[in-house]
């Protein structure tokens, strides 16, 4: 690591941020890996302090690991995950509004969902079939009931639509949190939805 690796520049803008991001998954795409911030010089030196430019809400998917497909390190994003990138009134959105309100540095929040979302066709699997998932899992079939309803009256594949509406309808609340609107407001922060492919591991922003 270069001495220039370890002076932080200025935090990036919510524009500048997204650049970055979509910079780094063109990246792993194509196989270019550089693989930032992934030193141990660099683990000591965010050790004391972290400045994440940007927070990425995601699926729980093991093919969808936010610091590898935007080909990112230590210290760079705030990372929240939930089946099909489920969001809550409580711990879940709680999480998504600490990163932009307490660090300044973080102006950006993007919610990702991805092909093929395994928790959309199991939550498709019950509601068509009027049952109910084991456990809490029905929780995640509940809140993704209405991404569904928009879903189905759409032509084309059923799952792929539920995947885009999930992420259209959870950046439409995020934006109406009223803590996270007047960061909007005031402090000009970013929020973006983006689908991800998992054969191409090509990142395609579809909501601003």
């Amino acid at each position: 690591m270069t001495q220039s690796e370890t002076d932080q520049p200025q935090a990036p803008g919510p524009q500048e941020a997204l650049q970055l991001l979509m910079e780094g998954n063109g990246r792993w795409a194509l196989g270019n890996l550089e693989h930032p911030h992934q030193t141990v010089e660099w683990r000591l030196h965010v050790a004391p302090h972290q400045d994440p430019f940007a927070v990425v809400f995601s699926c729980i998917d093991s093919r969808v690991p936010p610091e590898i497909v935007f080909d990112r390190g230590v210290g760079d994003l705030f990372v929240i995950r939930t089946g099909a990138q489920v969001l809550d009134q409580g711990v879940v959105l709680g999480s998504i509004e600490f990163g932009p309100n307490g660090y300044p540095s973080a102006r950006l929040i993007v919610v990702l969902g991805h092909e093929r979302c395994g928790a959309v066709i199991d939550a498709i699997a019950v509601i068509q079939s009027g049952g109910t998932a084991p456990g809490h899992i029905q929780a995640v079939v509940d809140a993704l009931r209405p991404a569904y309803d928009v879903a189905i009256k759409l032509p084309g594949n059923l799952v792929e639509n539920m995947v885009r509406a999930q992420v259209r309808l959870t950046v439409d609340r995020l934006k109406a949190d009223p803590l996270i609107a007047e960061l909007i407001s005031r402090q000009g922060l970013l929020v973006v939805g983006a689908r991800y492919g998992l054969g191409t591991g090509e990142v395609e922003v579809i909501a601003t």
